[in-house]
């Protein structure tokens, strides 16, 4: 056996030794929002990566790549270092000169919700694009596809929406809008990777999508995330806005794959200019490293197993809370099948308490809660005095910034941990409103 071998055989036991369930006390024990899963594969795939130095993008960043693109079924995937990163790069492809008229350019408006995470709009903003925000759903809390069509104007090019926690949206509807008008659409499944549309994964319906793969989310590479899409010639422009901007596609430490390295003429540099340091986009470099990918490719494997997890939990809360008054519980789309990043709870305007008092009866019990994220962006002090434009009202959205949060349902929760937070929840509003089976 080699010394590799060894140290490998070494992190195996060290996995099983430090991986004694420890018995949940409530009230003691975190009840976290998120909370990755490993298993002895996946130390082992971390530590043989750094036994032999992969420490920038190369043969597991690769595999992963591969293996990401397949499960989408699409022509390629590519890694970045995050899933905000992910939406930077998508958009920021779509303003490349080589797509012609159909390229996003100053100014242009891309439709988008106002309830979400910042780094869905923050790109279409430092593009110099302009968001046109619509509200959403209060039980779905995503945009319909009327709200979306509504919003398509003459200066529209695009659509760039995130399935809310999991929650896909009428994506094969608003897919059809955004062909029917020759837009763009960017699907932001940062938070839904595994869940489906109509039987179809999504990820699948737009011309590029995004995945994060931060430990909260589904599966994880620590920091990470990646860009897919079906579109070659995306692909292209991806990997150069990723990687510098360069026109060049030579793999890291490897130079001439093109055989005319010293070959090219673009723009007005000299003839012969070295395509290695021949720049076609305004990019940045956003790649990973080969101990992320190395982690991603175990911890692939399990995506079901994961995304399993995450309907049971979620299911559970929901039946656990199903008689409880005042509660707008989350529903998913029609014709969906989520891979749930949360469970999100609405209180109703009756309620004779505030959003903040069960956040903090459930915080002092270590249960822990997060908001839907920025809740109405366009109240974020981030964006005063930005450019956009509002159809419709908010008031959904106000809402969600005002009575709205959400709990975990990752795959480290026991049946037990749930439990103890509905009847945590159950207590709380009963010790306000009188027994639940009477109102």
């Amino acid at each position: 056996m080699s010394l590799e071998q060894e140290i490998l055989e070494t992190v195996r036991k060290y996995h099983r030794e430090k991986s004694e369930t420890a018995e949940f006390i409530p009230g003691e024990t975190p009840v976290l929002t998120g909370g990755a899963v490993f298993d002895e594969d996946d130390r082992v795939a971390v530590v043989e990566a750094a036994l032999n130095m992969r420490i920038v993008s190369g043969k597991s960043t690769r595999e992963f790549e591969t293996a990401m693109a397949r499960v989408f079924d699409l022509r390629k995937a590519y890694m970045v270092n995050s899933g905000s990163s992910a939406n930077l790069v998508a958009v920021t492809a779509l303003t490349s000169r080589s797509l012609g008229e159909r390229r996003l350019q100053r100014g242009d408006e891309v439709v988008t919700v106002a309830a979400g995470f910042p780094t869905t709009v923050n790109p279409i903003i430092q593009n110099g694009l302009v968001p046109v925000f619509v509200d959403v759903r209060l039980g779905t809390y995503n945009a319909t596809a009327e709200a979306i069509a509504s919003a398509v104007g003459p200066k529209t090019k695009a659509i760039v929406l995130a399935h809310t926690l999991g929650n896909p949206y009428e994506v094969e509807e608003i897919a059809q809008i955004a062909r029917d008008n020759g837009l763009w659409l960017v699907e932001d499944n940062c938070d839904a990777l595994g869940s489906t549309y109509r039987g179809k994964l999504t990820g699948t319906f737009g011309d590029l999508a995004t995945v994060s793969f931060y430990p909260a989310h589904h599966i994880t590479t620590g920091e990470g995330g990646c860009v897919a899409t079906g579109n070659l010639k995306l692909g292209k422009i991806v990997e150069s806005v990723r990687d510098w901007g360069r026109d060049c596609w030579c793999e890291p430490a490897h130079d001439n794959t093109c055989h005319k390295r010293f070959g090219w003429q673009l723009g007005t540099l000299p003839q012969g200019y070295d395509h290695k340091y021949t720049y076609t986009h305004i990019g940045y470099n956003l790649k990973s490293t080969d101990q992320q990918a190395a982690l991603g490719v175990t911890q692939l494997a399990k995506l079901d197993r994961f995304s399993a997890a995450r309907r049971h939990n979620w299911r559970r809360l929901r039946d656990g809370l199903a008689d409880v008054p005042g509660l707008i519980l989350p529903e998913a789309t029609h014709d969906s099948d989520p891979s749930w990043f949360g469970f999100l709870l609405t209180l109703g305007r009756e309620l004779p308490f505030r959003r903040a008092e069960l956040i903090s009866f459930l915080e002092g019990r270590k249960i822990a809660t997060r908001l839907l994220f920025g809740g109405n962006l366009t109240r974020q002090p981030a964006y005063q005095g930005a450019e956009y434009r509002v159809v419709g009202d908010l008031t959904n959205s106000d809402i969600i910034t005002e009575r709205t949060f959400w709990l975990g349902v990752h795959p480290r929760l026991t049946d037990e941990m749930v439990d103890y937070v509905t009847s945590s929840i159950r207590e709380f509003v009963r010790s306000k409103v009188g027994s639940l089976a009477t109102v």
